[in-house]
């Protein structure tokens, strides 16, 4: 998931900042003081890492009241179909529902699948090619009319739509019609427009997913957020993301692109028929900043509840909130691995000695601390498979010597790896960062005052970080602007390699419009691994194949990683039934929030 899904469901590829209270003053709402203890403060918050992998106040939370989130950036769609944000894999199952989703539990249980529109996991037969699934009764749209095995399908079928809904994640198309036979609703020639013939709806009841080969995570592709529901005749295509229509307890109320978000309860939803979602706020709101310093200035100030975006805190309000209020603070891993990543459309980055210039002239210090410090940065990184993922070796795997020897630079190793490329006296380039991102932008420019040191001149270019998409989504946009590299972050769609990796290596993932696979790599010892892994139903296999791939991309030299993610997030006073979950890459778990006092 890019910070934006990524990660993509814990993505998210892929957003930024922290969480506070109701819209009263800082002393009487949004305090904390500095607590050190972590046992909590006289204003109620709950005590420093309260909510990390365990759940906060449980007990005080009330049902009313409005829900209050702030953003520094909005989805890059709240259509399912489309969006990739790890936060708004989160904030959907607010407004849709899946046949099976995460666990409403801290931690690792959050990663665990369980029933959601169905009345069960899978029947899993046919060698592990059959999966079949009853609806639940009792579910209903925002209009009263029942959720059938049909709207199940036809929402999976819009994947296929590519060429009207691009960006969110392929899994779904890949595993159920790896030729790319079918050619989605739109384009369907058959009556009923459910012409995949991967999904069989023999009643309203009942779904039966038909795959061609077995893929040993499919279950947990079932559990995105695109794989829900859509009515038919209530999809408006390209537009649907500004006005989805709600499975889920809320629906949406208004919707400002890049302002504001509300949502109201849905009065047709039923909570007998829905075992995940306790509806607690009766209103919730985001309301969206341009500055993620003002944002983290409304949530110290106690104006917000928390951050959606769920990336930690800017360093101004970071280092405020620590010293002031740390009772309101959690400090998770994330999941995610934030890196650069180096487009072999741009030259020299065609070359891999150039590519291992920039790896070995890096400061790797001063990258970690630009991102925040052991602590509110994380570990630095070292090969790009992320702690969570079965197969991962942490720094133990170093090719590099990125935290080792090489930790502050090694300028011999990096000015020997130029001349190897043909460029002794160092070249010029590009470093692409999103303008709303304050971490993301001081990491590029100590990339690149460190490169300079070898004589590699990195100019910086911020772009409008809602606008990923189509800017570093576009191969022929990042090769027409020159983007030979691209400062970005993901975490883990689903907690295996095929959950992170086959976006961002596979070949089969280079896209026109909402690319991930930003480096181009194309390498069939990779793209075969990948093949091998889905096919692989024992554990131990699967592990042992996740470390060859992450071993083969470092070797590659495709990628600088910068830190295996830490992050300090903000919850607000009035936050109850608070926890982290590695569902959603550490973020808080959105969907059972709620008030202590729903009045504030």
């Amino acid at each position: 998931m890019t910070t934006q899904r990524t990660s993509g469901r814990r993505k998210q590829a892929f957003a930024a900042a922290a969480a506070v209270a109701a819209l009263l003053t800082t002393a009487a709402c949004g305090g904390g003081g500095s607590d050190d203890s972590g046992k909590g403060s006289s204003t109620g918050a709950a005590g420093f890492d309260a909510a990390n992998n365990k759940v906060a106040q449980a007990s005080l939370a009330k049902k009313g009241g409005t829900l209050k989130f702030g953003g520094a950036q909005d989805a890059d769609s709240w259509d399912t179909t489309r969006g990739y944000y790890g936060f708004m894999w989160n904030f959907a199952r607010y407004y849709s529902r899946q046949l099976v989703t995460g666990k409403t539990e801290p931690g690792k249980a959050g990663a665990t699948l369980t029933p959601d529109l169905a009345t069960g996991l899978a029947k899993v037969t046919d060698g592990g090619k059959t999966y079949t699934y009853t609806l639940r009764d009792g579910v209903t749209w925002e209009d009263g009319k029942p959720i059938t095995s049909k709207d199940v399908k036809y929402g999976i079928e819009r994947v296929w739509a590519q060429d009207v809904l691009s960006g969110g994640p392929v899994y779904l198309k890949d595993v159920l019609d790896p030729k790319g036979a079918y050619k989605g609703p739109y384009k369907d020639t058959s009556k009923d427009k459910l012409g995949l013939k991967a999904i069989d709806t023999p009643d309203d009841k009942t779904i039966v997913f038909h795959l061609p080969e077995a893929n040993s995570d499919f279950e947990e592709i079932l559990g995105l957020v695109s794989a829900s529901p859509v009515r038919q005749d209530m999809d408006t295509k390209s537009k649907y993301g500004l006005h989805p229509f709600s499975s889920g307890p809320y629906k949406f109320a208004s919707y400002s692109p890049g302002k504001e978000l509300t949502l109201v309860r849905n009065d047709k939803w039923n909570q007998a028929s829905d075992p995940i979602r306790k509806a607690n706020p009766d209103k919730i709101t985001v309301t969206f900043f341009s500055d993620a310093n003002q944002l983290d200035q409304r949530l110290l100030n106690g104006d917000l509840d928390l951050d959606i975006n769920q990336t930690g805190m800017s360093p101004q309000g970071r280092t405020t909130a620590l010293k002031e209020h740390k009772a309101n603070l959690d400090n998770p891993v994330s999941g995610y691995i934030r890196y650069a990543v180096f487009p072999q459309s741009v030259k020299p980055f065609d070359n891999i000695e150039c590519r291992k210039a920039v790896i070995y002239g890096a400061d790797h210090v001063s990258l970690q601390t630009a991102r925040g410090g052991p602590v509110a940065g994380g570990d630095i990184g070292t090969n790009m498979l992320p702690p969570s993922v079965p197969g991962a070796e942490g720094q133990k795997y170093d090719p590099y010597e990125i935290a080792g020897a090489n930790k502050s630079g090694n300028e011999a190793k990096a000015k020997e790896a130029l001349k190897a490329c043909g460029q002794p006296n160092g070249f010029k380039t590009t470093i692409a960062v999103r303008n709303n991102k304050p971490v993301e932008v001081a990491t590029a420019q100590s990339l690149q005052a460190s490169l300079k040191k070898i004589g590699i001149d990195a100019q910086i270019d911020q772009y409008d970080g809602s606008q990923t998409t189509g800017i570093i989504g576009s191969p022929a946009n990042v090769a027409k602007k020159g983007y030979g590299i691209i400062i970005m972050g993901w975490g883990p769609d689903f907690p295996t390699v095929q959950g992170f990796g086959l976006p961002l290596w596979d070949s089969k993932y280079i896209l026109d419009s909402g690319n991930s696979n930003y480096a181009l790599i194309k390498d069939k010892t990779i793209d075969g691994l990948f093949d091998s892994y889905v096919t692989t139903l024992d554990n131990a296999g699967k592990e042992k194949i996740a470390t060859e791939i992450n071993h083969k991309v470092m070797e590659g030299a495709y990628y600088l990683p910068f830190v295996f993610e830490k992050f300090i997030n903000w919850r607000s006073d009035n936050l109850a039934n608070v926890y982290t979950t590695d569902n959603y890459s550490g973020m808080y778990d959105f969907v059972n929030l709620g008030l202590k006092n729903p009045k504030k």
